[in-house]
């Protein structure tokens, strides 16, 4: 679907569709034009009861099911735009991973990325969703691959974004967080200062600088919804650590082969203006599948950019899909 068929459809489908999809007044909905708020997406908020614990998610929509994975060390919320856009089309999906967001993990369950992968399955099962568009961004890419790689019956069609390849995996930048999360030291030395000091977190030494093109990002109400729930208790602090360290070795090493036998149309959206990964990444990404279907490159954009750009994510998934 082009943009010009897109924008036509959804200023439309976005009002029309909106009752009908989820977006009612009985849910504190927003606005069909404005973005979802912290509220109205903690309002939305379920969790479902599986062996992993319990995982939040938020769902919106109607029909054939769109799965939204986050990065690090974000949750669901940073699929808010998308997902109000998307909604009108499918039945979206954004769990919260084990270890980040608002998922309550089961005692003694790992959060590496394997086991991300199970978690997903059993949510997939719990929610009666047999096959998903999956939408993944950051360490979510790297679990989205592994899941296609592993159980391609259960993914439809897959867009990624800036994240982990088996040639980046994890990236450079990476590997100070895993050693001081090694240390136990990466919330408290990262995360809290940035979750008391909001221009700290915008600035050039902050998320805000390193992941953010828009100096005016992440907002507030994002800070606070990204960090809370990570600085809550101890337990949840030694989660997110877990999170890092399980990121310490090549956990798509040996996919190859099985991305390339897959039948799932894939598209790539990549920031050009990352200083996470690198644009090596998204070169590999276009050797790496057996239904290709085109790298699109946003200059100057950087790892986070799907939460500043959802018009994106919505033109580029609406493509995507009709290719299925």
């Amino acid at each position: 679907m082009n943009r010009r068929r897109f924008l036509a459809l959804s200023t439309g489908a976005l009002a029309a569709g909106a009752l009908a999809t989820g977006f009612g007044l009985a849910e504190a909905a927003p606005s069909a034009t404005g973005p979802l708020n912290a509220a109205a997406f903690k309002a939305a908020r379920r969790y479902a009861r599986t062996r992993y614990g319990r995982i939040a998610y938020v769902e919106r929509g109607r029909g054939a099911a769109a799965l939204f994975l986050h990065g690090f060390p974000l949750n669901s919320f940073q699929w808010r735009g998308a997902i109000e856009r998307l909604a009108p089309y499918r039945r979206c999906v954004a769990p919260d991973f084990m270890g980040l967001g608002h998922t309550e993990v089961a005692d003694g369950q790992s959060v590496a990325p394997d086991a991300q992968v199970e978690m997903l399955l059993a949510l997939m099962d719990r929610l009666s969703i047999e096959r998903a568009d999956v939408i993944a961004s950051d360490s979510g890419g790297a679990v989205a691959q592994l899941l296609l790689a592993r159980h391609p019956e259960r993914v439809r069609s897959l867009l990624l974004t800036n994240c982990d390849t088996e040639i980046e995996c994890p990236p450079a930048a990476m590997l100070p967080v895993i050693a001081l999360s090694r240390e136990g030291k990466f919330v408290d030395q990262w995360l809290a200062p940035w979750h008391a000091d909001h221009r700290l977190a915008r600035s050039s030494e902050g998320i805000g600088g390193m992941c953010y093109l828009d100096p005016s990002n992440p907002s507030d109400e994002a800070i606070d919804t990204y960090f809370s729930p990570l600085l809550a208790s101890a337990q949840s602090k030694a989660r997110v650590h877990a999170y890092a360290v399980a990121l310490d070795h090549n956990v798509l090493e040996g996919v190859g082969a099985s991305l390339k036998r897959s039948t799932a149309p894939v598209r790539v959206v990549w920031g050009m203006g990352d200083t996470i990964f690198s644009p090596a990444g998204a070169e590999h990404l276009e050797r790496s599948f057996g239904r290709y279907q085109g790298t699109r490159r946003l200059e100057g954009s950087k790892l986070f950019w799907p939460e500043e750009r959802p018009d994106v994510v919505a033109e580029e998934a609406l493509r995507l899909w009709d290719a299925v």
